[in-house]
């Protein structure tokens, strides 16, 4: 168990948390969210004892063992992977190294033996002789094959390095595990095996992620950082949300009967144990809401921007999009030839991809930056596409202007100072934060800012690269709901599974070996077999 007592931190005037008491116990997974800058790494390192707080304590269950999946990708560069992977466990590592360095003594005494013997007794309760082979299986299960496991960390690709973070950190069942976005760098195989793993979990798990499909699998207890404070709630994420936002609503709606209000509340916790039957996690979910206390939601403090793309200049005509023996290389790699594609009017997209680079560079041709290429496309004549790309830099660097002017550039029409704040105001950028200078916004400023763009262009088709990167859950969820309404024409990339799922009614993958086209879910398409197995042969011609 872990004991969280009257912690406070502050930095300077700015307090992130202040007179927080919170439990957190064995056999549940905790999701912490929170905006942007609420304090979710923060919490985190606390808790692993990077940071000490300001007043409180963190006490844990004697004997208890943790394990940290470190955001450091240079830190174990000078080890190979293997041994990287049992560094995890440090009393297991530590006894190994102790063992191998009495071994290798020249002059070997009694002594000497006497403390070999106490170390082969401790290595052999850990299960220390299939360490190697635990942390093999480990390593193989996200995705990092049996030719890598002896090369030093560094010789490794970043989307590696991550998968053997992720193993040290899994590595010998550690009974407390912290995991500050996991699934970062991870492709949808070693997500789902990830989510196996951690909703059977018998541990205590705290994780961080802006992944909600990933929040929505593993979790049992959502910990909501707000204000200063912090609350645990029973449910995934998904319960949080739709709760909040049902007593936000509940609280607008002033003169409601008391008893009303309580009989919706019922029924939302009774449909949604219903739809917990079907997780892995089904019986202890459904009973921790079945205990659920009514006054335990409470309406969220969150803003979620408004983000809404259903001005269009014009309808859109039934020509959207031709594409012809497209292709395109690069240094000799193939990342796509002779892709034969038609757009209908009203298709929502998933352009997948195993290479992210081959996804990119299609909508770089498709939005007339890109002029190499093979073959041919055409839009309609009616359509006006607008996209957010995955690289928005240009649109940003050497850029000395406020947020007004930035996006005044970008108005076609009415160039009013409240017209455009406005559009800013839709995107959380109020009072004197609209004064801001373009060049020094974060990475989710800038991303608002280019959403506050494309609702200026009115497109009638939208493009988007990898649209959740730098984004808060308010964000994404504000996107993927601003994507599902659109009556228009959508082609886009996500790692984010709810958000693919719930928008695209159709999925093509770009492969080395041509195009797979399928009307179908996403969900229907990553669990179809006959897919899975028309992947194979495609990439396998490469």
């Amino acid at each position: 168990m872990i004991t969280v007592s009257n912690l406070s931190l502050r930095y300077g005037k700015r307090t992130l948390f202040e007179e927080v008491n919170l439990k957190f116990t064995q056999g549940n997974c905790y999701g912490i969210i929170g905006a942007n800058g609420a304090g979710k790494s923060t919490f985190l390192k606390i808790l692993s004892g990077e940071i000490d707080p300001s007043t409180g304590s963190v006490s844990f269950t004697p004997g208890e063992r943790m394990a940290v999946l470190k955001q450091n990708h240079y830190e174990f560069d000078e080890f190979p992977v293997i041994e990287t992977v049992l560094m995890g466990h440090k009393e297991l590592y530590s006894i190994m190294k102790e063992k191998d360095a009495i071994y290798l003594k020249e002059d070997f005494s009694d002594a000497d033996g006497e403390r070999a013997g106490e170390l082969e007794n401790l290595f052999a309760e850990m299960d220390g002789w299939n360490a190697e082979s635990n942390a093999a299986t480990l390593l193989s299960n996200l995705g990092i094959t049996e030719d890598l496991h002896y090369k030093l960390l560094k010789e490794l690709d970043g989307n590696q390095k991550v998968r053997v973070l992720l193993a040290q950190a899994l590595f010998g069942s550690p009974d407390i595990l912290l995991l500050d976005e996991p699934t970062n760098d991870l492709d949808i195989n070693t997500i789902a095996w990830l989510e196996d793993f951690l909703a059977g979990y018998e541990a205590i798990v705290l994780v961080v992620s802006h992944d909600r499909h990933f929040l929505d699998t593993v979790c049992t207890h959502v910990v909501d950082i707000d204000f200063g404070k912090m609350t645990i709630y029973t449910g995934n994420y998904s319960f949080w949300y739709q709760s909040s936002q049902l007593a936000l609503k509940q609280r607008a709606e002033q003169n409601k009967k008391l008893e009303d209000k309580v009989k919706e509340l019922q029924e939302f916790i009774s449909r949604f144990s219903a739809n917990a039957s079907k997780s892995k996690q089904a019986t202890s979910r459904k009973k921790a809401l079945d205990k659920i206390n009514l006054d335990e939601i409470k309406p969220s403090n969150r803003k979620y921007p408004a983000i809404m793309f259903n001005q269009q200049t014009r309808e859109a005509g039934d020509q959207i999009l031709q594409i012809e023996n497209l292709g395109k290389t690069v240094g000799g790699e193939v990342f796509f030839n002779n892709i034969n594609l038609m757009v209908n009017k009203g298709d929502k997209i998933a352009v997948l991809s195993q290479n992210s680079l081959a996804t990119t560079a299609f909508y770089e041709i498709l939005m007339g930056r890109d002029t190499e290429f093979k073959g041919s496309f055409k839009w309609g004549v009616t359509i006006n596409p607008a996209d957010i790309p995955i690289d928005n830099a240009e649109y940003f660097k050497g850029k000395d202007l406020n947020l007004i002017d930035w996006l005044r550039e970008y108005s076609p029409g009415e160039k009013d100072d409240q017209f455009i704040r406005g559009f800013l105001g839709r995107m959380l950028f109020s009072g004197e934060e609209v004064l801001k200078k373009a060049s020094v916004l974060s990475g989710g400023e800038k991303m608002r800012c280019m959403f506050s763009r494309m609702m200026l262009q009115q497109p009638n088709v939208l493009v988007f690269d990898e649209p959740t990167n730098h984004l808060d859950l308010e964000s994404i969820t504000a996107l993927n709901n601003g994507m599902r309404d659109f009556k228009g024409t959508i082609l886009f990339t996500s790692r984010d599974h709810e958000l693919t799922q719930t928008v695209a009614t159709r999925v093509i993958e770009i492969t080395p070996g041509g195009l797979i086209d399928k009307l179908m879910s996403y969900d229907e398409y990553i669990n179809s077999e006959a897919v899975q197995k028309q992947r194979e042969e495609m990439y396998a011609i490469a």
